[in-house]
C-alpha cells in the first residue's frame, strides 16, 4: 500500500479501482476486465505524467520528504557492496542521524556519508529524524581525512531538515563543528560527489554537499531554511509555507538555473517512492558517471577546483 499525499487523491482514488477490478479478476474466470484494467492502467499513467509534470514548489516539499522515499540505508542496500559502517567521532561519541563507512560502488572502492531520517516511529527516534549533532559532523570529518588517506573518493548523500537545534549540540559546538566540515570538503584532495536524496536543509546539509559535483533528485529540496521555518519569520504564521516554498526557489530545477547544483536526476513516474530499486539505480549511474570525469585529475586540482566554484559563488552571487 501507498501512502498518498494529499495533492494525490485522484490517483488514490483510480489505483483503488484498478486493485478492485484486479481481485474481482482473480476469485471470477468468467469475467473478463482485462481491458478494463488496461484502460485505468493507461488512464492511471496520464494522470501520474500531468500530476508530477506540474507539480509547485510546495508539492515538491512533500514529495522530497515522503515516507516511502528511500533512506539513505535503502541507497547502501540497493546500491553500494561491502558496506563497513565507521562509528564515532573520537572525541565524544556516536551520532545515528549521520551513517558513514566503506563500501564498494560497482567494483570501485568508496566512502559514503549520508543522512538517516528513519523510517518508523523508533528508528525516527534513534536517528534523531536526520538532524545531526556535533559528532555527526566531526565523525563525517574523520571518515572524508580517512578517505584522503587512502586515496579513496567520497560520496555524501543528503537527506536533513538540518542540523539538531537543541541546547546540548550547541553546548557541543554545533556551528563549529559544520564549518569544520565545510572545511574539510573543500580541502580534500580526493573526488566529492554530493547527492541531495531528499531534503537538504541549511548548513546541516551543506556541511556534507560541498562537492565537486553535487546532484539533486529532481523531486528533491535545498534550501537555507525550511519553508515552515520562513514562513514563521517573514509572516508570523506557519499557513504561508506555500508561499514562501515558491520565494525560496528551492526546487532541483531552480538550483540548476542558478548555479547551486550541477545536474538533476530524473526519477521514476511517480516519483522516488513508488520504485525505489529504479531510483537508487538512477542515483547510481549519475555518480559513477561523476566520478568517471573526476577520477581523471590529480588531487590538487579536485581541491582547487572545489574551492573556486564555490568562491566564484560568492563572487558573482546567484540571482
Amino acid at each position: 500500500m501507498h501512502n498518498f499525499l494529499d495533492f494525490e487523491k485522484p490517483i488514490a482514488e483510480l489505483e483503488g479501482k484498478i486493485e478492485e477490478l484486479r481481485h474481482l479478476s482473480g476469485n471470477d474466470d468468467e469475467v473478463n476486465i482485462a481491458d478494463e484494467v488496461a484502460r485505468l492502467q493507461d488512464k492511471l499513467t496520464k494522470l501520474l505524467q500531468g500530476t508530477y509534470g506540474r507539480l509547485t514548489p510546495w508539492q515538491k516539499t512533500q514529495v522530497a520528504r515522503h515516507p516511502d522515499r528511500p533512506h539513505f540505508v535503502d541507497y547502501v542496500k540497493y546500491l553500494f557492496s561491502d558496506f563497513t559502517p565507521l562509528a564515532g567521532d573520537r572525541l565524544y561519541g556516536e551520532d545515528e542521524a549521520i551513517i558513514g563507512g566503506l563500501a564498494r560502488l560497482r567494483g570501485r572502492s568508496v566512502m559514503v556519508i549520508g543522512h538517516e531520517k528513519g523510517r518508523d516511529t523508533e528508528s525516527r527516534v534513534k536517528h534523531n529524524f536526520g538532524m545531526a549533532k556535533p559528532e555527526g559532523y566531526r565523525k563525517a570529518v574523520r571518515l572524508m581525512r580517512m578517505a584522503e588517506r587512502f586515496n579513496i573518493p567520497v560520496i555524501t548523500l543528503v537527506d536533513t531538515a538540518g542540523a539538531f537545534p537543541g541546547a546540548d549540540a550547541e553546548a557541543r559546538g554545533q556551528s563549529e563543528a559544520i564549518a569544520r566540515s565545510i572545511e574539510t570538503c573543500l580541502d580534500i584532495k580526493v573526488p566529492l560527489v554530493s547527492v541531495i536524496i531528499g531534503e537538504g536543509g541549511s548548513g546541516g546539509a551543506i556541511a556534507l554537499a560541498t562537492a565537486n559535483t553535487v546532484l539533486m533528485l529532481e523531486n528533491s529540496i535545498y534550501s537555507v531554511i525550511s519553508p515552515e521555518g520562513c514562513a514563521s519569520i517573514l509572516w508570523r504564521s506557519g499557513d504561508e509555507a506555500k508561499t514562501a516554498a515558491e520565494a525560496l526557489r528551492l526546487t532541483a530545477q531552480d538550483l540548476q538555473q542558478l548555479g547551486v547544483i550541477d545536474d538533476i536526476i530524473t526519477e521514476p513516474l511517480g516519483g522516488a517512492q513508488r520504485e525505489p530499486k529504479n531510483a537508487c539505480k538512477k542515483v547510481g549511474d549519475a555518480i559513477e558517471k561523476a566520478l568517471i570525469e573526476l577520477s581523471g585529475h590529480e588531487g590538487g586540482v579536485l581541491k582547487a577546483r572545489r574551492r573556486d566554484k564555490f568562491l566564484e559563488m560568492g563572487r558573482q552571487g546567484v540571482s
